[in-house]
């Protein structure tokens, strides 16, 4: 039997309900740890899990769909390779901002929270944008490495690469412009100023562009992999 074509609306759509799935998550759980306790890092921790354990799902749930990017840099990194068309990228890109704001005045409706807000959340300065730049080449460096090693394993590899990379970047791993642009939509635990957001967007696409770059590389076409006993 055939399968079915996933069709150019149904694709769109599995990216915007995506991302809105992730936001919130973001968002809201951001929300419940602030509230639940006064220590950072416990209020990080409780925001950090589910983000992880929402990307497996949404990843595994959407990615035959989709492919599951529910963020422009990975879009554009797939553009570049020629494995998505630049107009449907493009609705992907515009799906996933919009999804992702969504998200964010879902996040604040759960919590009887005014559902249109503006974040006041300082973000910015050298270290914050490195941090941007590494988070979003790493991300970029295991979903390729993981389609050319793991593809099976895909989703456990970017949930569990994002549940780390909130613990040892100093941005907490926003690594996603729609999402970036979602959280400036939120003034709570997860939010950042609306000012700060154009640096975090160029550091994670220069991030993504190194990712791919190197990645590419490491990966080119016909490099075997190692043998047991060289990897050992």
């Amino acid at each position: 039997m055939t399968a079915p074509v996933v069709t150019p609306c149904r694709r769109l759509a599995a990216e915007a309900i995506g991302t809105a799935a992730l936001v919130a998550t973001v968002v809201g759980s951001g929300i419940m740890a602030d509230a639940l306790s006064p220590d950072d890092a416990v209020a990080l921790l409780g925001n950090t899990i589910p983000t992880g354990a929402i990307l497996v799902v949404l990843i595994t749930c959407l990615g035959p769909l989709s492919g599951a990017h529910f963020n422009p840099a990975v879009t554009g990194v797939f553009a570049l390779r020629g494995e998505i068309g630049w107009r449907l990228a493009l609705g992907y890109v515009v799906a996933q901002v919009a999804g992702g704001i969504c998200g964010s005045l879902l996040a604040h409706a759960m919590f009887d929270l005014p559902m249109l807000q503006i974040s006041q959340k300082l973000r910015t300065g050298g270290a914050q944008w490195l941090a941007e730049g590494v988070a979003s080449f790493g991300l970029v460096a295991v979903i390729l490495a993981g389609l050319r090693h793991r593809p099976a394993q895909i989703p456990m590899l970017v949930g569990l690469y994002i549940t780390a990379a909130y613990w040892f970047t100093a941005s907490t791993s926003f690594a996603n412009p729609a999402v970036a642009i979602a959280r400036a939509f939120t003034d709570t635990f997860a939010g950042i100023r609306p000012a700060d957001v154009p640096a975090f967007i160029l550091s994670e696409i220069a991030g993504a562009l190194l990712g791919l770059g190197v990645a590419g590389w490491l990966l080119a076409p016909g490099t075997a992999a190692a043998p047991p006993t060289e990897r050992a």
